[in-house]
C-alpha cells in the first residue's frame, strides 16, 4: 500500500505503517491513499479537481484545520470548515463515508468516487 501525504505540515508523519506499505509526500505517482492537508478555502476551490483526479479510485481523507476557540488558536477566516469541504467534495464527484479528528488541530472527512448509474 502507497499512502500520498499532500501539503502535510511540516513534521506531521502516520505510522507506524504496516509492514510493506510506504509513506510518499506529494501528489505524485500511484497511491492506494490519500491524504490532503487543507490549509484555506481558496486552496480548496483550485485544488479539489485536481487532487481527487491524483486520488483516482482511492480513498481521498480531506484535513482541515479546527476552528479557534476553546484554547485553540487555529484556523482563519478563510479556513475551510467541514460543510466547504463536504460541498467541494460533492461538486466534485465526491461522496463522503467518514469524519475524524486526528488530533486536536486537525479534523477531516473521507471521500471517494461516486458510483456511476
Amino acid at each position: 500500500m502507497i499512502v500520498a501525504l499532500v501539503s502535510a505540515p511540516p513534521g506531521f508523519t502516520i505510522g507506524p505503517l504496516p509492514e510493506g506499505a510506504k509513506l510518499r509526500r506529494g501528489a505524485r505517482g500511484l497511491a492506494d491513499l490519500v491524504v490532503w492537508f487543507v490549509g484555506s478555502r481558496p486552496e480548496l476551490s483550485w485544488e479539489i479537481r485536481r487532487i481527487s483526479e491524483f486520488a483516482g479510485g482511492a480513498p481521498l481523507w480531506i484535513f482541515w484545520r479546527k476552528p479557534a476557540g476553546r484554547g485553540r488558536a487555529h484556523g482563519s477566516v478563510s479556513a475551510p470548515s467541514e460543510q466547504s469541504v463536504r460541498e467541494a467534495g460533492l461538486a466534485a464527484g465526491l461522496v463522503d463515508s467518514k469524519v475524524c479528528a486526528i488530533d486536536e488541530e486537525w479534523s477531516g472527512l473521507r471521500f471517494t468516487p461516486r458510483r456511476q448509474r
